[in-house]
């Protein structure tokens, strides 16, 4: 599965008052592990950026005056994220620019939604804490993230931070735990504590019984067999044809293979 935690940063709040993409950062998750995959990029927004956003991401004029324009580096981005899941915190706002952009070039029925699945960790963050601060600092006090290096908003900072954020919010249960305590507050690792295995690495090495532990395995059965009275649970799960009642679980949920 492949998703992209993506970020931009505006020359302001509305594309229907002509604001801009000015910074665009990408992460990549392949099946749930952050890749060494990024995608960032200083635009050229064709216009002057608002005194107000300035103070929020430090991009000024005289920076940007440089950089491609939007049409410039369109394709590359495209590629980029394409058949992508988005995971973006306020979604639409993000979404709401890229379309713009896009339609700049494209026209009106232009829409990210069909070519990319999104999900706004906003949302997500507001249902699981309702009532409480759910803006990304908050998400990172809550989850022990550590984002003391962002002094301002930065659009490939901010993309790993909540990369940080999001796998810590879906992540569950991280770890084997008696207590099922965790190191924080949330009963989760820190972020510090999260161990990334390489997308690269070996696949591991599957080990086949031999016939003498099968043997074994089967003599083992049956002492348990004669001494129940019947067969196990999960002897009667193996003999049972998938979607019978027997391939239940004991709450009557469908079995997981």
């Amino acid at each position: 599965m492949r998703q992209v935690v993506l970020d931009t940063e505006t020359t302001g709040l509305e594309p229907s008052q002509g604001h801009r993409i000015i910074e665009i950062g990408c992460v990549e998750l392949i099946d749930r592990r952050v890749t060494d995959n990024r995608y960032h990029q200083y635009i050229n927004p064709e216009r002057e950026v608002d005194e107000g956003a300035v103070q929020v991401h430090g991009l000024t004029n005289a920076f940007l005056a440089e950089k491609p324009v939007f049409a410039d580096i369109a394709e590359d981005f495209f590629r980029f994220i394409r058949g992508a899941e988005l995971i973006i915190h306020n979604a639409p706002f993000d979404v709401g620019f890229i379309n713009h952009e896009f339609r700049r070039l494209h026209g009106d029925d232009w829409s990210l939604d069909d070519h990319c699945t999104i999900l706004d960790t906003l949302t997500m963050a507001r249902h699981m804490h309702p009532g409480q601060k759910n803006s990304l600092d908050a998400l990172c006090r809550r989850y022990e993230v550590d984002n003391s290096h962002r002094e301002l908003h930065g659009a490939l900072l901010d993309a790993e931070i909540l990369a940080d954020v999001y796998l810590l919010m879906t992540g569950g249960q991280a770890r084997l735990s008696l207590d099922g305590e965790g190191s924080g507050e949330t009963g989760l690792p820190r972020a510090s504590e999260i161990r990334r295995l390489p997308a690269e690495r070996a696949p591991l090495r599957v080990i086949a019984p031999s016939e003498a532990e099968l043997a074994a395995h089967a003599e083992m059965l049956a002492r348990v067999e004669k001494a129940h009275g019947g067969p196990g649970v999960w002897q009667r799960l193996d003999a049972a044809p998938e979607g019978t009642p027997a391939a239940t679980d004991p709450d009557g949920a469908p079995g997981k293979t």
